[in-house]
């Protein structure tokens, strides 16, 4: 006999077809088995279609390996409110893509330079600085470490992906693939490689050896880099294997801000701001930040919610003493 007699509300009024009045699940039973079972009996051939929402705020509950006991609302109204979200794609496979744009056009732009700057420096020379129009093409020591430090952080982020991290939500809607990979691909990709490799760029005007900004630039990339690593490592082993309870994350910069590893984040492409000296890669951590902070609140408020008397609120998302 089932532990867990639960209601089933279609929350699209022209979603799934077929859905039982109710379903039985046993008492240990996770939201991924309550996916699996209301497929089953919709006759919905992936079960990550699926999305299973709190009855009460209607948001997606997004933990799928977390129990069904652990929702209060679901279990105080017996109701599984469920909603067909379309074709899926595998969260892994979408950072994989969003991260692979920085590495196309960094390397394309930094090895074609001498191909694809020449007729536009002919068109706009006139109407650069005087120091922009004695520019000789050739990469300076910022362009250099600019393509090693960029690229470095994605190869980082990818492998990342790949081997390390762990995802809650096994799928997302296949059309977010466009939407989340464009800011990625068109602003730190595309238009910070056409800026950066520019001979007439302020990477490509500064100074010909390394400065002490540039070397401290340096410092805070390769401290920001290590420092988002040892966050990422941690959060990835911070429940032990058949674990499914949510944690407090501790130490490693938890103490100062909600997401210490957007604050390391911000603090790696701080870095490579003062060595590159680029505009492009200022609107793209400005951006970044931006969404970090939305996504860092939404972090807080579900420790809030989750551990009301063991979490200590933070009061500081992303970087202690701005936001």
């Amino acid at each position: 006999m089932a532990d867990l007699t639960l209601k089933v509300t279609n929350r699209s009024r022209k979603g799934l077809k077929g859905l039982p009045p109710s379903i039985d699940l046993p008492n240990d039973a996770t939201i991924e088995d309550a996916k699996i079972a209301v497929a089953k009996a919709a006759r919905v051939s992936d079960h990550n279609r699926i999305g299973v929402f709190d009855p009460v705020s209607k948001k997606t509950i997004k933990d799928r390996n977390s129990l069904l006991r652990e929702h209060a609302e679901v279990l105080k109204r017996g109701e599984l409110v469920v909603k067909d979200l379309g074709p899926q794609i595998d969260w892994r496979t979408v950072y994989v893509i969003e991260y692979l744009g920085p590495l196309i056009f960094h390397p394309l732009f930094f090895g074609l330079r001498k191909y694809i700057y020449p007729p536009a420096y002919s068109l706009i020379r006139n109407y650069l600085p005087a120091a922009a129009q004695n520019a000789t093409g050739e990469l300076s020591f910022a362009q250099q470490a600019a393509f090693v430090m960029i690229g470095g952080h994605f190869v980082k982020r990818e492998l990342e992906t790949i081997f390390l991290h762990k995802f809650g939500s096994s799928t997302m809607p296949f059309n977010f693939v466009f939407r989340n990979s464009f800011f990625y691909w068109s602003v730190a990709g595309l238009l910070g490689a056409i800026e950066i490799y520019a001979p007439f760029s302020p990477a490509a005007l500064s100074p010909a050896t390394p400065t002490p900004l540039a070397y401290l630039g340096i410092a805070l990339y390769l401290l920001g880099e290590a420092a988002n690593f040892d966050v990422h490592y941690y959060l990835a082993h911070l429940r032990r294997p058949g674990e499914t309870a949510r944690k407090i994350p501790r130490g490693h910069g938890f103490g100062l801000v909600t997401c210490p590893n957007y604050m390391w984040e911000v603090v790696a492409w701080i870095g490579v701001i003062l060595v590159t000296r680029s505009p492009s890669l200022v609107l793209f951590i400005a951006i970044g930040c931006s969404y970090m902070r939305t996504w860092g609140w939404g972090k807080e408020m579900a420790l809030r919610t989750l551990f009301p008397n063991e979490y200590k609120k933070k009061r500081y998302v992303v970087i202690p003493g701005l936001f």
